[in-house]
């Protein structure tokens, strides 16, 4: 069952324009019965906004059934004659509980959302019951009836504000980053279905990278994609698909990557037999971006296309490792590069100089690269760290209580960049990994304290694990 004290949250700080509006349908007022009957079978819709003049109301089925008891033929009845005016109206920056209310006292199912004068659509009852009981089904649902790319940016802009409201609604951020991995997979495989011709889709496998790939993003951040090609499989418009693809992303709010990790760059798009080999390269070549290059790839999610193509190149990247322990020791040696400030936590306020932490290098990364490692060791097939973890476990490959410490020092830190990071964009400032002692408060001082000593605890143990003293 959903919280109530929740539910009541949501209604008070949402606005109209965070739940679902459906984009209106406007008819002439003389148009008779019959042919805007058809016109509504045609398009699904159980309603319109009828325009009269300087009027302009509502038609509904309810309408419907009112009129076929008048003595007149469907035919020979305009809709202005059957039709409610005025329409309901309210304010896109309304709170929710205005709309609520509005559909209370006037009995009415449904609400014109107006910003200023410009119509916005129609906000329905059942739309905005499910926005206070579920937010991300409103925006699947948006992603999901998106027939443009423009759409689906008013659709991507809704999972940002659904973030906010969950954050600040209490709810944990692993709920949040499960969520949000769900709903950024489906806008990804109906941008790529938007921009790139049907028969590029269904000959290639479009990737997510990264904490995308192990569902672990939260808030927007840089581009990493790829895409995997069928061998023998050329089109025309694959180069000016891909450039749609990550410039619609850019607008979006998704960055570019500086690394270049995205579909337009040659590199992270080939097909399987050169997939084949750069993997190969990676693994037993010398180039020193390799092992990074690697580790993104580890965490591949097929979110279009042909998935198969990456289960393919899965299977080859785990023989590859066979007992390749030097180069497995090397690989998990990246979580140990990165050492905390010495006595940050002895920091008192006055301090002229002050050394920010670096979230995601001092806690995160070490945490993800150090499990990643040990899953591949393993060659299990999870891709996110938890559920890394929890197969570890399961294989007997990894203490139980180090696990269990390490899932809730990652959460801990999700937690507390999120916060950051929401917490900065609100200022008008960039969302980063850093923060400041002084930013902290004493109860999250303490469980940050505990979970980088955690993250020792597991370098800790990759080192004697790996033999790092041999490399």
């Amino acid at each position: 069952m959903s919280d109530p004290r929740q539910e009541v949250l949501s209604l008070v700080t949402a606005r109209v324009r965070d739940a679902y509006v459906r984009k209106a349908f406007v008819v002439d007022g003389g148009t008779d019965l019959v042919s805007l009957c058809r016109q509504l079978s045609e398009r699904g819709l159980t309603h319109a906004l009828v325009q009269d003049g300087e009027r302009l109301g509502i038609f509904t089925t309810t309408d419907l059934r009112d009129a076929l008891l008048r003595p007149e033929p469907p035919a020979a009845l305009a809709v202005r004659e059957v039709a409610r005016f005025p329409v309901i109206a309210v304010q896109a920056d309304a709170e929710v509980f205005e709309a609520l209310w509005l559909m209370v006292r006037h009995r009415v199912h449904r609400v014109l959302v107006r910003d200023g004068e410009r119509i916005v659509g129609l906000l329905g009852q059942l739309d905005l019951v499910s926005f206070v009981a579920n937010h991300s089904h409103l925006a699947a649902l948006q992603i999901d009836e998106a027939g443009s790319v423009d759409e689906l940016k008013a659709a991507a802009l809704q999972i940002d504000r659904m973030v906010g409201l969950f954050a600040t609604s209490g709810v944990h951020v692993e709920r949040i980053a499960h969520l949000v991995g769900e709903l950024h997979a489906r806008l990804f495989q109906r941008l790529w279905s938007l921009v790139a011709p049907a028969e590029l889709v269904a000959h290639s496998c479009l990737l997510v990278m990264g904490s995308e790939g192990r569902g672990e993003q939260v808030l927007k951040t840089d581009q990493d994609n790829a895409l995997i090609l069928r061998d023998g499989f050329e089109h025309p418009d694959t180069e000016a698909a891909v450039q749609r693809f990550s410039a619609a992303l850019a607008d979006f709010g998704y960055p570019p990557c500086p690394g270049g990790i995205m579909v337009t760059n040659p590199l992270w798009r080939r097909p399987v037999a050169a997939w084949r080999e750069q993997l190969r390269e990676w693994v037993m070549g010398r180039d020193a971006d390799g092992p990074m290059r690697l580790a993104i790839f580890c965490d591949a999610v097929a979110v279009a296309g042909d998935a198969t193509l990456l289960d393919g190149l899965r299977e080859h990247l785990h023989r590859l490792f066979g007992d390749h322990d030097a180069y497995l020791a090397r690989f998990a040696a990246a979580a140990d590069q990165f050492q905390e400030p010495h006595h940050w936590l002895g920091w008192l306020p006055g301090r002229r100089e002050e050394a920010a932490l670096d979230l995601k290098k001092l806690g995160l990364f070490p945490i993800v690269q150090g499990v990643r490692a040990l899953a591949l060791q393993r060659h299990l097939r999870e891709t996110g760290t938890v559920a890394r973890l929890h197969a570890l476990v399961a294989a007997g490959a990894l203490d139980t209580t180090l696990a269990r410490d390490l899932e809730d020092a990652l959460h801990l830190l999700m937690t507390l960049r999120l916060q950051h990071q929401l917490q900065a964009r609100a200022a008008g400032r960039e969302a980063d990994n850093e923060v400041l002692p002084s930013a902290l408060g004493l109860l999250e001082r303490e469980p940050l304290r505990d979970s980088l000593a955690v993250v020792k605890r597991l370098r800790a143990y990759l080192r004697q694990h790996f033999r790092f003293d041999k490399l």
